[in-house]
């Protein structure tokens, strides 16, 4: 308004000038807010960079990862996948410290100098009792190990984004150090709380991992704390049937305890979870057995509650031998943390996976994913939502599985995300997930999370702001505790797989 009355007491001669003036200005302020609406974040060009070179690589990672499908080497027996792993980073320029925290395939992967200091878990262990073939209709032949929790891609997508990251900082367009850390026996053996006991991530400013999985979606659910142990129990051979009466069956040890544990699930927290399997329970039945064993694993979501619980197992262990007239004595095998969720790191992990985005089949693959869930017995997701990203929320429980993770997140701000190498539907420690885990569903998978955790990782070497806000919740939400590995002062179980 007040434009135009400026304009009728100006002279006829001058509103011409005065109106085109006015017209040239706006247009100039228009163009300019365009323009910096169309720059390029400095950050946004490394992203597309880091994931375009990721791609660019997908032949030579594919080959790497379906190596170590193919080795399919249990916890702490993971000779050939350990080196593999630490070839392909020093051959990319990383300086390798092996056999660290006194385990043989552990190792520490190092590039750069200077804070920030980012850590990558990897992971490389199989599982026992597990046919290791790509078909989708289960086999009977085959080894004796597979990788039902897809480590084999877990590995190898956390070398990958290192190696990403390493080209970055060579090039100078990011500073700081990179870490990448490999991590055996994560199946039951707890290798990385050994890792985390030595020291290993005491000056590192964030950890990034993931986890295969039948989805896309950032890690926002804690996990069970968990302690396991192997229970002997020793006793005195006789025959069975000519002199039972000189025996002392430490399978009746076993058995009792059993029974004692079973009777105790109702009066244990209801989240509990608490499995065994009877690892030795004699040769023949005509000898009654002087020497038995069984393996028992204790979760709950609080790590005190899982102390006090496997106290009353070990009681109940106690008993069984006196009532039994056997000796008994237990081994701690593995013991690992719940898992501290940092949300602040969680939000910058979601928008990078949203970025990256979810897992795309080809027809063959769909007719493949359709064969493996036929298999199913229970309700599963359609097989779109590989190619989803789950939204980030809330979520309470701590779900069903435990993770030597947890003890990491406990000396450092830690984020992770599940990448859908699986078919939908497909569940974890599985004949379907090995299957899966050997064809280009997992590896495809596999890219996703390498380009995830690059990019993220790019984030927070540009921006420190991030890491501080990363590292004042990690001090609230860990409050005053004081780390204390729930094994011990035990040396691994290196031959806990025996």
């Amino acid at each position: 308004m007040w434009i135009y009355l400026f304009s009728k007491i100006l002279p006829k001669n001058m509103r011409k000038l005065f109106v085109s003036s006015l017209f040239a200005w706006a247009l100039f302020f228009t163009v300019s807010a365009q323009k910096k609406k169309t720059v390029i974040n400095p950050n946004e060009a490394l992203k597309t960079e880091a994931i375009s070179d990721l791609q660019s690589k997908y032949a030579d990672y594919r080959k790497i990862a379906f190596q170590i499908w193919d080795y399919a080497e249990v916890g702490y027996k993971e000779v050939k996948s350990s080196a593999l792993h630490q070839k392909t980073l020093q051959d990319a320029g990383f300086t390798v410290q092996a056999g660290v925290a006194d385990i043989p395939t552990a190792f520490v992967a190092t590039y750069g100098s200077g804070k920030p200091v980012i850590g990558i878990l990897a992971e490389f262990d199989a599982l026992p009792g597990l046919s290791q073939t790509n078909a989708p209709e289960k086999q009977t032949a085959g080894k004796n190990a597979g990788h039902g929790c897809g480590h084999h891609l877990f590995g190898t997508a956390s070398v990958a984004a290192g190696i990403e990251i390493k080209k970055l900082i060579e090039s100078g367009k990011i500073s700081g150090t990179i870490k990448v850390y490999g991590c055996p026996a994560e199946e039951g053996g707890s290798g990385k709380v050994y890792m985390v006991r030595a020291g290993l991530f005491n000056n590192v400013d964030v950890v990034i991992h993931w986890h295969p999985g039948d989805a896309n979606g950032v890690t926002i659910t804690s996990a069970l704390a968990n302690k396991s142990a192997k229970f002997r129990f020793y006793g005195i051979a006789s025959h069975a049937a000519a002199a039972p009466e000189r025996g002392r069956s430490a399978l009746d040890a076993v058995e009792s305890m059993d029974y004692m544990v079973n009777m105790m699930r109702e009066h244990v927290p209801q989240e509990t979870r608490i499995h065994y399997i009877i690892t030795n329970g004699g040769k023949a039945p005509n000898v009654v057995p002087d020497f038995a064993e069984s393996y028992y694993y204790v979760r709950h979501p609080k790590k005190d509650d899982v102390v006090s619980i496997f106290d009353r197992v070990v009681k109940a262990a106690e008993g069984a031998a006196l009532g039994t007239e056997t000796r008994m004595e237990y081994e701690i095998i593995g013991g690992t943390h719940d898992l501290l969720i940092n949300r602040t790191l969680a939000d910058i992990m979601q928008k990078n996976l949203e970025k990256v985005g979810g897992v795309t089949y080809t027809p063959e693959e769909i007719e493949y994913a359709h064969k493996i869930q036929s298999s199913f017995t229970f309700k599963y997701p359609d097989i779109s939502t590989a190619a989803t990203v789950k939204p980030e929320k809330d979520e309470k429980d701590a779900g069903g599985g435990s993770t030597d993770v947890g003890d990491v997140s406990y000396a450092v701000p830690t984020v992770g995300m599940n990448a859908a190498t699986w078919v939908p539907g497909t569940p974890a420690h599985s004949w379907q997930a090995v299957a899966c885990g050997g064809t280009d569903i997992g590896i495809k998978g596999m890219m996703v999370a390498a380009k995830t955790m690059s990019v993220t990782a790019i984030d927070l070497f540009t921006t420190p702001a991030l890491i501080d806000k990363a590292k004042e919740e990690f001090k609230q939400t860990k409050g005053d505790y004081q780390y204390k590995a729930l094994l011990g002062d035990r040396k691994p179980a290196l031959n806990y797989r025996d």
